[in-house]
């Protein structure tokens, strides 16, 4: 069934239009800049309910893509679905500097190639699903019914990890619902621990805001 949502996601759900789409959605080289910025403006004008968001979103990501997709990566060692089968179609953006030019250039389309024996490979956990949901889950648990809006990108790049043929359905699939435990875990550690210890450490700042969930 994973093998089968694959092609049908790859090779039959597709379109010109889509596929640049998913190209951009899935190159994170694409957009750091933009989320560097977004991040400054953040930290320096967002006031101290986003500047802990910012840090619950630091540890999250840090947690998720450092310790948990890694250690899994080379644990479970499954091959890329454009590593292990034939004919799976690959899209990614022109390989030029500053990335966010390649968004005018053509893209690069490949199929994948008949092996003799998959190799094996870093396709389960996705660190982009992971790493966008874990976002999306202490958006959530910050903000709420605004934070439900960040989930919506998550699903963009995640899905298109296995329009491009990056990674199989299941893959997806599970590194959100990791990324997401992580996320949730993290952003209620961080409060649970400011509201015990804020008042020790920092007295005058836990006065004005006892919690970092509620403005």
């Amino acid at each position: 069934m994973d093998q089968q949502l694959l092609f049908l996601i790859n090779h039959t759900w597709t379109h010109p239009a889509l596929d640049r789409v998913m190209a951009v959605a899935s190159s994170f080289d694409f957009w750091w800049p933009f989320l560097l910025v977004l991040g400054v403006v953040a930290a320096i004008f967002g006031g101290f309910r986003w500047r802990a968001f910012l840090l619950a979103v630091g540890l999250a990501v840090g947690i998720t893509d450092a310790l948990v997709v890694d250690t899994l990566k080379s644990v479970v060692g499954r091959a890329r679905p454009n590593d292990a089968l034939e004919g799976v179609r690959s899209l990614d953006l022109a390989n030029v500097s500053p990335r966010f030019l390649a968004v005018a250039q053509p893209l690069r389309q490949k199929y994948s190639v008949a092996r003799i024996s998959s190799p094996g490979g870093n396709s389960f956990p996705s660190g982009h699903a992971a790493n966008n949901f874990a976002v999306a889950a202490v958006s959530v648990v910050f903000f709420r019914r605004w934070g439900w809006l960040v989930l919506l990108p998550a699903v963009l790049v995640s899905y298109s990890r296995v329009y491009v043929g990056s990674h199989w359905p299941l893959d997806v699939v599970a590194s959100a619902l990791i990324g997401s435990g992580i996320g949730v875990l993290t952003a209620t550690v961080l409060e649970a621990i400011w509201r015990r210890w804020g008042q020790k450490w920092v007295p005058t700042l836990h006065e004005r805001h006892p919690s970092l969930l509620n403005a």
